[in-house]
């Protein structure tokens, strides 16, 4: 696996999950956003309510329904803000 990225997922009371992922894929505003390692720095207002998809190497996606909060993606990694977050069901196989 090339470097991967290091994410946050942060609600305002915890901080939710926290690791490396391939890649992150959420719903923002401006329409759904992929980011990989390297992606070039931004600051996206996420859809409400948005999801959040978390794609690990050899893993299960995790799957998250956020409520408000922003993204953002800085030469360090990923990170999400949401006012709240719940764990959602994975994506079936192909659905995406």
């Amino acid at each position: 696996m090339a470097d991967p990225l290091h994410v946050e997922l942060v609600a305002v009371e915890q901080k939710v999950w926290t690791g490396e992922a391939k890649m992150l894929i959420a719903r923002t505003t401006e329409g759904e956003l992929g980011v990989l390692p390297g992606h070039a720095p931004l600051l996206g207002e996420l859809a409400d309510p948005g999801t959040v998809r978390i794609q690990r190497d050899g893993e299960e996606e995790l799957v998250y329904t956020v409520n408000g909060g922003f993204l953002s993606v800085t030469g360090r990694g990923v990170t999400v803000l949401a006012e709240t977050v719940e764990l959602g069901e994975p994506a079936e196989a192909g659905a995406h």
